[in-house]
């Protein structure tokens, strides 16, 4: 395996790592941005009222990206099938 071979399955590698967690990770900031700009308006600090929100949106969020999350680490994972039984 030469060294192009090895960046370019690292580069592979972190792509797929932006496709899957990107979407989670997006999704966690700007409820979190959203709850606590609500918390600083109306005084209110419970730590359930940040916990909750982020738990129903990361879900629906992964309910919603999974089929592509699956698809992007077939892909991957055909990628590196293909390159063991190259090698």
């Amino acid at each position: 395996m030469s060294a192009s071979d090895v960046m370019e399955l690292t580069r592979a590698a972190l792509l797929l790592l932006i496709a899957v967690a990107g979407p989670l990770l997006i999704a966690s900031l700007i409820t979190g941005v959203v709850i606590g700009l609500l918390q600083a308006l109306t005084q209110v600090q419970e730590m359930t009222l940040t916990f909750v929100p982020k738990l129903l949106v990361l879900g629906m969020v992964l309910l919603m990206t999974l089929p592509m999350m699956g698809q992007a680490m077939g892909s991957f994972t055909q990628l590196m099938r293909d390159r063991i039984v190259a090698g």
